[in-house]
């Protein structure tokens, strides 16, 4: 992975207040800031409601801060951008496309030539896994082909930044450890800046170059934990020690926020 020592994404003193129908405020993000370098894997974690998807929706551009400002290269994000490429947990594949057609989309859009983007989507499909099901439709395969399918469309453009909402947390806990393996190996590969959004701490753990610990409402960044994993990232990654203490010493940290979700929910 190609980390430059320029930071891609500043998220400057970054606050976004919403309003309910009845009126009233509330804060979701206060006082964030963050510099991320270009080529580097940040996950967001912290309980619900702590701002994690509200921040990756200023930094896609879908809506922007009520104080402060996301900087992409030196310029503002102020709305979508076809450099910012967003993975949803619920795939947003075109059903009535196949699977190749949905790789290659996004190749279409930026105007590359049919028998280019149809190479480049077949070898995308294949990178995750689903070479053999690239005339298949949505409908066909599992959840975890779908996510397979949702990543490689994502990726296949080679965004500047991918923005991945808890895109495996719909998928079972077999299906989404493979995905954990191929998501970093496809990401170590590539130049992306990724931003991943997440419950799990030892997901969190496991893929990121630098875990950004938020706060519950209003959210803030806590903690930032800097990776000592090698790649490529697998099974011995989790038995690695510095990985079984930080996800024992996170789960200490966030554990009664969730206590308290818990019982604000029930």
């Amino acid at each position: 992975m190609n980390i430059s020592t320029q930071p891609h994404l500043k998220i400057s003193d970054v606050g976004k207040v919403y309003k309910t129908q009845e009126g009233k405020e509330i804060i979701a993000l206060q006082n964030v800031n963050l510099s991320i370098q270009r080529g580097e894997f940040i996950s967001l974690l912290g309980p619900s409601g702590c701002g994690k998807s509200t921040l990756l929706n200023l930094i896609a551009g879908f809506q922007n801060p009520t104080t402060g400002g996301v900087i992409q290269n030196g310029q503002e994000v102020l709305q979508p951008d076809a450099s910012r490429t967003v993975v949803f947990q619920d795939y947003a594949l075109f059903n009535w496309m196949t699977l190749q057609k949905n790789v290659e989309f996004g190749l279409k859009a930026k105007g590359m030539p049919q028998k280019q983007r149809s190479e480049v989507a077949r070898d995308f499909l294949a990178r995750v896994q689903l070479a053999g099901f690239e005339d298949k439709f949505p409908h066909e395969v599992s959840g975890g082909m779908k996510q397979r399918a949702a990543i490689a469309r994502a990726m296949a453009p080679e965004p500047e930044i991918l923005l991945m909402d808890e895109p495996l947390g719909a998928l079972d806990a077999q299906t989404r450890v493979l995905l954990q393996e191929e998501i970093s190996r496809l990401t170590s590969e590539g130049n992306s800046t990724v931003i991943f959004v997440t419950h799990g701490i030892d997901e969190a753990v496991f893929l990121a170059d630098r875990v950004v610990v938020m706060s519950p409402r209003p959210g803030r960044v806590r903690e930032i934990v800097t990776s000592e994993l090698n790649f490529p990232r697998n099974a011995a990654s989790r038995a690695d020690p510095w990985f079984v203490r930080t996800v024992s010493e996170l789960w200490e940290t966030l554990k009664p926020d969730w206590q308290k979700e818990e019982k604000e929910s029930t």
